[in-house]
């Protein structure tokens, strides 16, 4: 680490869709920035990959559905190329139930989701309980509850035990999608997007520059990475929160802040895609989606691009992940091809390519698409980091008014977060020329 410090106006921590949005924003405002990114890409917690057959794949973050506005309006924008998810046919609970059945313990389940969705994250009855201890106490068939469970946990990616109930009410909540989450994903990949956002801020992105100290103070910010150091008047934490609680700060953070942002914890998830030669449960009337009730977090739905790219994607989340992470590929190959063989026939051992990524402890996101809290007393940790300290703003998906935890909220976010900043910067001017 040689030479002088860079100056600029604000530095950016992270770029994934939160940081790029916000740097886009500061662009668009005439605002002076760098964006420093650990990883020798953008897109955080989207990732692009190549196949064993040489064809690039979501390997992170890929559905999105017409909901989810600013993720259509940008992939739009760009041209991009949407697939519609095929859903065509009869969805699979396995061990098998009979589709009278399967109707009631889909219904019983989001019934649980409605009902919990009804109650008040502030309401004194739940506090200090878990998602876990709450749903033991329904009276809902035990069917319905262990649908419930797998959906939560394969959302959320950790046990229920864990989860605040409050928090993952407030959570729900801001996931307002009518149509399901998985409508679309991007032929190019939902890395080819971020990579396009990153195009438009050539010269300020920089790949390879993993932070390793913040110093703030009255002055502004020096971030301290390998490559040197940046001097700025603000910077955007643009990480998880639990990954951001791992930074160096030199002053510590406030009290507050710092226990803030130490009661969120990262999920485990592994994403999986099988290729086949052509998509054969279409031949049986099935959409290809195939939910476990034996195995809460597994879950499989078809990610076809088109006849020449036949793909299942299996997500393997919470609990089950975390055991499966200590599998390695020949063992997690053989589960998996075993698990979609029994659900859907024997046509599903004929693999021609197996791909995966283990998210788990992954070094600079954490283990799975949100971080969550996981302290049922940690009600102000939200309003608390996003109030921040002098010169220090954070902001990321789970931080997000809408759809936390998803490629929208992370935009989202990353704009609320630019334009606070923004204003501040501009606010500071103006009254330093009044002044002079």
């Amino acid at each position: 680490m040689t030479g002088e410090p860079e100056r600029t106006d604000v530095v950016i921590v992270g770029a994934g869709f939160t940081g790029l949005s916000a740097a886009l924003e500061l662009k668009a405002a005439g605002i002076g920035f760098l964006l420093l990114e650990a990883r020798d890409r953008v897109g955080g917690r989207v990732e692009a990959v190549l196949d064993g057959l040489g064809k690039r794949l979501d390997s992170g973050g890929q559905f999105f559905c017409e909901d989810m506005l600013e993720v259509m309006a940008l992939a739009e924008a760009r041209g991009k190329t949407f697939v519609e998810t095929y859903v065509n046919g009869d969805f699979i609970t396995h061990p098998s139930m009979s589709v009278e059945q399967a109707e009631r313990t889909y219904h019983g389940a989001m019934a649980i989701r409605e009902r919990m969705n009804r109650i008040e994250p502030n309401d004194p009855s739940i506090a200090g309980l878990t998602v876990n201890v709450w749903l033991d106490r329904q009276k809902d068939a035990t069917d319905a509850k262990a649908a419930f469970r797998s959906m939560i946990e394969g959302l959320w990616c950790l046990a229920l035990d864990k989860v605040p109930l409050w928090h993952l009410i407030d959570n729900d909540r801001r996931i307002t999608n009518e149509v399901p989450e998985l409508q679309y994903f991007l032929r190019d990949t939902m890395q080819s997007l971020a990579e396009d956002l990153a195009g438009d801020l050539v010269g300020r992105v920089r790949p390879n520059e993993p932070v390793t100290r913040i110093e703030h103070g009255l002055y502004g910010v020096r971030t301290v990475s390998p490559n040197g150091i940046v001097e700025a008047r603000a910077a955007l934490i643009a990480v998880p929160p639990a990954t951001a609680a791992k930074l160096d700060f030199a002053p510590a953070l406030p009290e507050l802040l710092r226990k803030a942002l130490g009661v969120w914890e990262s999920g485990a998830v592994i994403k999986i895609q099988v290729r086949y030669a052509r998509p054969f449960w279409r031949d049986r009337d099935l959409c290809g989606m195939v939910m476990w009730r034996d195995l809460p977090g597994l879950f499989a739905c078809d990610a076809s691009k088109d006849a020449d790219h036949a793909a299942l994607v299996v997500f393997v989340g919470g609990p089950l992940a975390l055991r499966w992470h200590t599998l390695g590929e020949t063992a997690l190959r053989t589960e998996v091809t075993a698990r979609l063989k029994d659900a859907l026939g024997q046509e599903a051992a004929d693999v021609l390519d197996f791909s995966y990524r283990d998210w788990t402890d992954d070094r600079w996101s954490g283990g799975a698409y949100s971080d969550l809290i996981v302290d049922v007393t940690a009600v102000d940790a939200e309003s608390t980091i996003l109030a921040g300290s002098p010169s220090l703003h954070f902001a990321s998906s789970e931080l997000s008014p809408s759809f936390p935890g998803y490629v929208e909220g992370a935009i989202v976010a990353g704009r609320i977060a630019a334009r606070k900043m923004i204003a501040e910067l501009q606010s500071a001017i103006a009254t330093k020329a009044s002044g002079s």
